[in-house]
């Protein structure tokens, strides 16, 4: 039989007779937690290659140990600025280059000590994850002897270059910052390790929550960027209020569609609901968002739920988009229905712009195109904006597993007001193959006939149909009518309308 490294490693029984009474449902990915964690301690760099290394290829596309429904997501800053901690210690660790480099500063170093636990959570055999199971060899086992536990590794000896066949045995709870701190230098500087066993993810995240969230320690936002499962956890909506995650989010996705220059809506939205103001207003904006890409999915009998806010059909597990990532998708789809409209000729386009210059329309003379941003186009109004919003979201949502919407990703995660952040993320979108979806759907939805109607010249009757997008049950109507018009393409956007 071969030989195992073995840790050994305190049980620490942690269950009050009250918790028999919690709600545990393994189909909201809470099944009934073991009554118990272990301690023990593992020399950092060994500890992080148990976690896996998330290292992305040139394609962008991120190893499946990094799955974004369920790994907190790492900001390689942090890192760096823990790793300076550790080798010089505080306030040596935030002095500049300079400063290090004299002699007078060098009764400043002191210790970098990371009393502080990792959290982690050893996978099991039966553990499920969208990236894959662990593999038999590589599993992390626990066993008893007398009273003492030992933590059993996959291997006799650890080697630098020892990596799992599949995916990593551990998964980081809380602490991957510090833990990915240690790509290099001392194999003996030993990290204290809280570990669960078997722990299900929705409890993975409520675990990050109470640990950084309710003693103040990080921003809320910031949270559901690290730990995107979060978004989607019924109990932050029910006591936090749905306004921690959804309309803070809406909020700032709106001033990034208003201040990027690269969106058609560059100082184009009502920030500040000024009468006069024609453009849509940013209270409109964020409703709209807050009622599609970033509303709750509760189930399938409710329709597609947020693209951003929701667990994905498939696996039902939460798409992990940064803020930066957000706003590039809307920014690149508003473009392509931008360059859509632009490029249409003939139909409803033309005779807006015939109109535009009989009326010698501000926006003709200005260089914007009348069929995309004139007064009797529907495509600025708040109709407008929500409809255009709403099938976007609702088809891509449910045809999101032909997609392959997780493999886009960033290797810069930013906030949605970080302008080059996005301008990045837009153009690593533009070569992933959602682009091309989206593009196509922008293009079909330039056939349907946006002129209000306000529009003159129109018959009575093409009068009285638009006259249904008045109101809030416009909203509702525009959304079926734009539907309609899909359903009677072509490809993949026929298909996916043809689902809703």
């Amino acid at each position: 039989m071969d030989h195992f490294r073995e840790v050994t490693a305190i049980k620490v029984p942690q269950w009050l007779a009250g918790w028999n009474e919690i709600s545990f449902n393994p189909k909201e990915h809470r099944k009934r937690p073991k009554p118990y964690f272990y301690l023990f301690s593992l020399p950092a760099r060994e500890l992080r290659s148990l976690t896996g290394i998330a290292r992305r290829s040139a394609s962008g596309i991120a190893p499946r140990a990094a799955d974004l429904g369920i790994q907190r997501q790492h900001e390689p800053e942090r890192s760096e600025e823990i790793k300076q901690f550790v080798e010089y210690g505080f306030p040596w660790s935030t002095l500049n280059e300079s400063k290090r480099q004299s002699a007078e500063f060098n009764d400043l170093r002191k210790p970098g000590w990371l009393p502080t636990a990792i959290v982690i959570n050893i996978l099991e055999i039966t553990d499920s994850r969208p990236s894959g199971g662990v593999d038999q060899n590589d599993l992390v086992t626990i066993a008893q002897e007398g009273q003492s536990h030992k933590i059993i590794l996959p291997y006799s000896d650890w080697t630098p270059d020892w990596r799992p066949s599949h995916s990593p045995p551990f998964e980081v709870i809380d602490g991957q910052h510090r833990l990915w701190a240690f790509e290099a230098g001392d194999t003996d500087f030993e990290l204290p390790v809280v570990a669960f066993h078997g722990l299900d993810i929705s409890w993975q995240a409520y675990l990050f929550w109470t640990i950084n969230i309710k003693p103040k320690r990080i921003n809320p936002s910031l949270a559901f960027d690290l730990y995107p499962l979060l978004r989607t956890e019924d109990w932050l909506d029910r006591a936090e209020g749905h306004e921690v995650y959804r309309d803070t989010r809406s909020q700032e996705l709106t001033e990034a569609l208003w201040s990027h220059p690269e969106s058609p809506w560059h100082d184009r939205i009502n920030m500040l609901g000024e009468k006069g103001n024609p453009w849509v207003t940013q209270s409109a904006w964020i409703k709209t968002l807050t009622s599609t890409f970033v509303r709750r999915w509760t189930g399938r009998s409710t329709g597609p739920g947020g693209l951003f806010g929701s667990r994905m059909q498939e696996g039902e597990e939460v798409l992990g988009w940064s803020r930066a990532q957000q706003a590039a998708f809307l920014i690149f789809a508003w473009k392509a229905f931008r360059d859509a409209v632009g490029k249409m000729d003939s139909g409803w386009a033309k005779k807006l712009r015939i109109q535009a210059i009989k009326d010698s329309a501000a926006s003709a003379s200005s260089g914007e195109d009348p069929a995309f941003y004139g007064r009797y186009s529907l495509i600025p109004s708040d109709q407008g904006v929500r409809g255009y919003l709403h099938v976007l979201n609702d088809i891509c949502f449910t045809w999101a597993s032909h997609l392959q919407l997780r493999s886009w990703q960033v290797e810069r995660r930013a906030g949605a007001s970080d302008a080059d952040a996005v301008a990045l993320a837009l153009t690593t979108l533009s070569r992933h193959p959602a682009s091309d979806f989206v593009s196509s759907y922008a293009q079909q939805a330039a056939r349907f006939d946006w002129r209000s109607s306000s529009t003159p010249e129109l018959t009575d009757q093409e009068r009285r149909a638009k006259l249904v997008f008045r109101g809030s049950s416009g909203y509702r109507e525009l959304r079926a009518q734009l539907i309609e018009t899909l359903r009677d393409g072509k490809g993949d956007i026929a298909e996916a309308a043809k689902r809703l």
